[in-house]
Parts: structure tokens; C-alpha cells; sequence
């Protein structure tokens, strides 16, 4: 795990805009961290029936597909710098209308432009933006080590934020919900702050086939999407949709339904459990230096599905919570060094694609796949804990045929 020392080294390492994109993420989850825990009481107060919470999420969760699909594709030709602003200038604006409107159209739009989050998980058009100027802020073998410290910290700042969102609760002004929005467009206007201090190194690397006057000829004007960017973005998907079938919520009605846990045992388990996974991904850069990007992004993502496959077969809580806090602590090692690699096996010019395609590809899986999941709740399948074991399945396979299409592929050892 890197000292204080060696995180210092690694901030360093990242130069002053990579500090800036973190320091940008950090505010951004710890605004996601509080409004997720009062989203729903905002809508509560509201008068909202429960179908119209369920259909301004996924009117969130489209808003954030079609911004990063736009960023993922236009994002280096408008200018990186610009696109980042324009969207923590649209994260304001929703703030500020959760915070003092209670029409529901206003809300629906405000959902759609303004990537609200019913979680920390920062999949969002900022993302891919980001990783790509994280990725050329330092040498391929510090990609790893960067790629921790901007998850890191974001995972750190979104705890904060959810004991900021208690916090609010105390005051007897206004309603938390309300406070909590406000203080989300404040946040906002700060990334927006710290994005207009981007210098032209974050823009794009200019393309060797530009023309002498600097202008991009014809043929690049059109917008392509490699192939290793395509296939990437088919495998992660896959990888998500089966982690979405064993996503907290589906685990929660489990364990209660399999073992009877009550409300108070499920909540200290999953304390622990995202808790663990934070402290955990700080051995990422170590595993990397030592077995290489593809190795660090494979054999704790395979544990993790071992283990999340021996849960249905406890026979008791206790044994059920063990190795789902041992598959925790190693679920998500995988991230920085999915990050790195990504960034390692496309053209510096397709960063900005690939990161915004496999976020966008991860979204759209993760959102399906509970919907999946519940369908197999149900009579006898319960006890079987069948999404849980298919969600292992997937998983292993999605390891699998990882290894077998990139194994000969040159990449640095993060």
C-alpha cells in the first residue's frame, strides 16, 4: 500500500492538470455521495409516486448514455477543456433545479442534462474525458499508479459525501434534500473552476495528418471508432451486466430472504463491504509493476468471481458474509489497471473514444442486468442464488476471453 510519501510522488507524477482532474472527480463524488442518500427523500417531498422515481433515474441514466456517447466521439474536436466545462456548467444548472423546483418536467430535464447519480459509480461523460488527459500526463509505466490515485480518492470523497448528507439532516433551516442540491451546484461551479485551469497540453495530440495550416483534413473530419475500441467496449459490457447481477441491492434481498439478515447486520456488512474495495485498489500498481496490465486486471477479477460463486453454497450468514467481504477486498483491484490498459492499447488520438465508448458500454450493461437479476429471484431460485452464480459465470468468461484476445499484446507493465 503506497505511503504518504509515495502518494505525494504519484500527484506529482501526474502534473498539475492530472492534479486538477482529480481534485475535479473528488468534488464531483462527494456531490454524488450526498445527493444519492437524499435523492430519494427529495422526491419524496415532492409527491412523487415510486414509478416516477424509477422513470427519472433511467431518464438520468439515458442523459448520461447520450452525453458520453457526444464526448466520446466529439470530445477531442470541440476541445477537451471546453466539453468538460459545458457539462459542470449543465451539472450546476441541475443542481439548482433539484434544489428549488418541484415540477416534475423541470425535474425530468434537469435529470437528463445534469448527470444526476443514484450512486458514486462515475459513469458519466466527465469519465472518459478525464482518463484520456490522465493518460497523457505521464509515461505508460505511471499509468497504473495514476489511474489508483484518481479512483482512490474519488471512492474516499463519496463516503465524505454521504456523511455530509447526514450532517445536512441536523440542520433545521431548509430540508436536507434541498442543501444537499445546493451544495451539489456549488461543487459543480468548482469543477468548472478547476477545468477552465487546464493548460493546451490536456487538449487532443494534434494528428500527424493535419495539414500544414494545423487544419485536419477532410478525411479525418469523420469520426471512427477503431476496432480494438469496439471489442473493448463488447467486453466490458459483459463484464458489467454480470457484476450488475450481483449489484448491492440484489444482494441485500438476498442474504434477507436466504439467511434472514435483518436491516442493522446488512448495513454494517456493506459498510465493510465498500469500505474494503477502496482500501484494497491501492495494491493495484504494486500487482501491475510486478505481473504486467493484464495479469493485474485478470487474476483478482477471477478470485473475485470464484468467490462470488461459493456464496449460494453457505450454509450459514456468517459464512455467506466472509466471502462476500473476501470477494470485495478484490473486486475491484481490477479498475486502474483496466483504465491503463485501455488507454495502453489504442492510439494516443482514440484515448478519448475508448474511454468514453467503455464507459458508455458499462452503463448500458449495468442498468440491465438488475432487471435480470430480479426475474431470477424467484420460488426455488431463490435459495439456488442463481444470479449470483450466473453473474460468476459471466465473469469468468468475460476473464477468459480477455486473456485469449489480448495475451500476445505488447503493453506496458503500468
Amino acid at each position: 500500500m503506497p505511503t504518504t510519501q509515495a502518494k505525494g510522488r504519484i500527484l506529482s507524477e501526474a502534473g498539475r492538470d492530472g492534479r486538477l482532474i482529480m481534485a475535479a472527480r473528488a468534488l464531483r463524488t462527494f456531490g454524488y455521495g450526498c445527493t444519492s442518500v437524499l435523492l430519494a427523500e427529495l422526491l419524496t417531498q415532492d409527491g412523487d409516486a415510486p414509478w416516477q422515481s424509477g422513470l427519472l433515474l433511467a431518464v438520468a441514466s439515458a442523459g448520461s448514455v447520450v452525453a458520453s456517447l457526444t464526448l466520446g466521439l466529439f470530445a477531442d474536436a470541440w476541445g477537451r477543456r471546453r466539453a468538460l466545462v459545458a457539462c459542470g456548467c449543465l451539472m450546476a444548472v441541475a443542481g439548482v433545479a433539484f434544489a428549488i423546483s418541484e415540477s416534475y418536467p423541470v425535474l425530468l430535464a434537469a435529470a437528463f442534462i445534469g448527470t444526476i447519480s443514484p450512486s458514486t459509480n462515475d459513469n458519466t461523460p466527465f469519465s472518459g474525458v478525464e482518463q484520456s488527459i490522465l493518460a497523457q500526463t505521464c509515461g505508460p509505466d505511471r499509468h497504473t499508479h495514476v489511474f489508483t490515485c484518481y479512483n482512490v480518492t474519488a471512492m474516499a470523497a463519496g463516503a465524505l459525501g454521504g456523511l455530509a448528507a447526514a450532517a445536512l439532516g441536523t440542520q433545521p433551516w431548509v430540508s436536507a434534500a434541498d442543501a444537499g442540491f445546493a451544495l451539489y451546484a456549488v461543487l459543480a461551479l468548482c469543477t468548472v473552476l478547476l477545468f477552465r485551469r487546464l493548460s493546451p497540453a490536456a487538449e487532443a495530440p494534434r494528428s500527424p495528418r493535419s495539414d500544414a495550416s494545423g487544419q485536419v483534413g477532410a478525411g479525418e473530419r469523420r469520426v471512427r471508432v477503431p476496432g480494438d475500441v469496439r471489442r473493448l467496449a463488447g467486453l466490458f459490457a459483459l463484464d458489467a451486466f454480470s457484476g450488475g447481477l450481483a449489484v448491492q441491492a440484489v444482494l441485500a434481498w438476498w442474504f434477507a430472504h436466504r439467511y434472514g439478515a435483518t436491516t442493522t447486520q446488512l448495513g454494517l456488512v456493506f459498510f465493510a463491504a465498500n469500505l474494503l474495495p477502496a482500501l484494497a485498489q491501492l495494491t493495484a500498481p504494486l500487482l501491475a509493476a510486478r505481473r504486467g496490465l493484464l495479469a493485474a486486471m485478470l487474476l483478482p477479477h477471477l478470485a473475485a468471481n470464484v468467490l462470488l460463486a461459493c456464496i449460494p453454497f453457505a450454509p450459514t450468514l456468517g459464512g455467506a458474509v466472509t466471502l462476500l467481504l473476501l470477494r470485495q477486498a478484490v473486486s475491484k483491484i481490477d479498475v486502474p489497471a483496466r483504465q491503463a490498459f485501455t488507454a495502453a492499447v489504442v492510439a494516443p488520438e482514440h484515448r478519448t473514444a475508448a474511454a468514453s465508448m467503455t464507459s458508455l458500454a458499462r452503463s448500458v450493461a449495468v442498468s440491465v442486468s438488475p432487471l435480470a437479476a430480479t426475474t431470477l429471484l424467484t420460488g426455488t431460485l431463490v435459495t439456488l442464488g442463481v444470479p449470483l452464480l450466473l453473474g460468476a459465470a459471466l465473469g469468468i468468461g468475460y476473464d477468459v476471453t480477455l486473456w485469449r484476445t489480448y495475451r500476445k499484446t505488447p503493453a506496458p507493465e503500468g
